[in-house]
């Protein structure tokens, strides 16, 4: 524990820090790199002077989680430890919406006069700095103390986050937040965060006994269990159509979004579906065909998190071509609704650190390059590349 005379110097160094026009490199070798990057973040995001709390979204989703399920599973631990700690404990998603929270006596009525529940949204360029959506960013356990956060209302919390990552594709899921009065700051909460998104990763694994992952950004992959596959490109394509249309699909209507007009007969995909039934140890259903076992795919989240608004989510999964190679008509249909959401989504953001590292990761994506050339100045060192890139494409 640090005592009240060090708790009160860090808040007034963090106050001078934070008047400064400019951080010298002096001052911020005092702060972590990634609260100073996000200050800067949060100024230039025009955030409302007068904002006290997060906005309320309408959180209601369609389809339970993996995420969700987890924590169905582990909501009493999770409670217990926000009680016992004198704590407000809460879980967002990978667009730092909070999905579910438990507080103790102490913090609920605060919790809930920022709006630190169920819907609230603490996105950075929404709240500025705090440590849930910190940690997202970052994908690294995070501490914001006192006035380091940005929202004046919470200046007197402490908060600390762990991102959830899934056990089988490690991807991250969410975010957990453990936070309280800055008076009570401890130098393990961090170490507790970790253990609050431990527990979450071992109910998901509990959860997800029978779990098949499937990677069809660029080049494709398929785990179950936590193991890899091999499967043929027909094989996969049948998988991507089936967790596409989770209700099933007949034969005639399978055939029809595999082949389209091509002639292939009905024997060779009644071939391909014996195969994945034994791959897959029976997790493949029939009359209609469908998927058993828990399912997950990149291209289901990135569709998700467009669905949500979450931009930057669904570009970071968003790592090459939605099945390149498919000549299914169903599964190219899909895959250009897809590429013409996200370009819609691309042309309308202005986050130029979102976009470059989009294209850094998928040279490809002309409508990324495009963008950035409209947002940046004519003399920025990225402009050249920039060129190189359009030319080719």
């Amino acid at each position: 524990m640090f005592t009240k005379q060090e708790l009160i110097r860090q808040r007034q160094s963090i106050d001078q820090l934070k008047h400064q026009n400019s951080l010298s490199p002096q001052s911020a070798e005092k702060l972590e790199q990634s609260i100073a990057s996000s200050w800067q973040r949060s100024v230039l995001s025009s955030i409302p002077k007068e904002r006290l709390a997060a906005p309320l979204l309408n959180h209601n989703k369609k389809h339970k989680t993996s995420l969700d399920k987890a924590l169905n599973a582990c909501s009493s631990e999770l409670g217990h430890i926000a009680a016992q700690s004198s704590m407000v404990i809460a879980v967002g998603d990978v667009g730092s919406t909070i999905i579910w929270t438990a507080s103790s006596t102490q913090m609920q009525s605060a919790a809930e006069k920022v709006h630190f529940i169920a819907g609230g949204q603490w996105a950075e360029e929404v709240v500025g700095t705090n440590a849930l959506a910190l940690s997202l960013k970052t994908q690294q356990s995070s501490c914001v103390f006192s006035n380091e956060h940005y929202m004046e209302s919470i200046h007197d919390w402490v908060c600390y986050a762990a991102p959830i990552i899934d056990p089988y594709s490690k991807q991250v899921l969410g975010v957990v937040d453990l936070s309280t009065t800055w008076k009570k700051h401890n130098s393990l909460g961090v170490l507790a965060a970790e253990r609050c998104a431990s527990i979450i990763q071992t109910a998901l694994i509990d959860q997800q006994r029978q779990h098949l992952y499937i990677r069809a950004f660029s080049t494709p992959q398929i785990f179950f269990n936590g193991k890899s596959l091999v499967l043929t490109p027909r094989q996969i394509e049948i998988l991507a159509i089936l967790v596409l249309c989770p209700n099933g699909l007949n034969l005639e209507k399978l055939h029809q979004a595999l082949y389209g007009e091509r002639k292939v007969s009905i024997g060779t995909l009644k071939a391909e579906m014996s195969q994945l039934r034994d791959i897959l140890g029976g997790m493949l259903g029939s009359r209609p065909y469908r998927l058993l076992a828990d399912v997950e795919a990149d291209f289901l989240l990135a569709e998700q998190a467009l669905d949500s608004g979450y931009v930057a989510s669904a570009l970071q999964l968003y790592k090459g071509v939605f099945l390149a190679k498919t000549e299914s008509p169903f599964l190219c249909a899909w895959r250009d609704c897809l590429e013409s959401r996200l370009s819609d989504a691309i042309f309308k953001t202005t986050e130029t650190d979102l976009l470059l590292k989009h294209v850094a990761h998928f040279p490809e994506a002309i409508d990324a390059v495009e963008r950035l050339m409209e947002l940046l100045p004519s003399e920025h060192p990225a402009h050249l590349s920039l060129h190189k890139f359009r030319d080719v494409y």
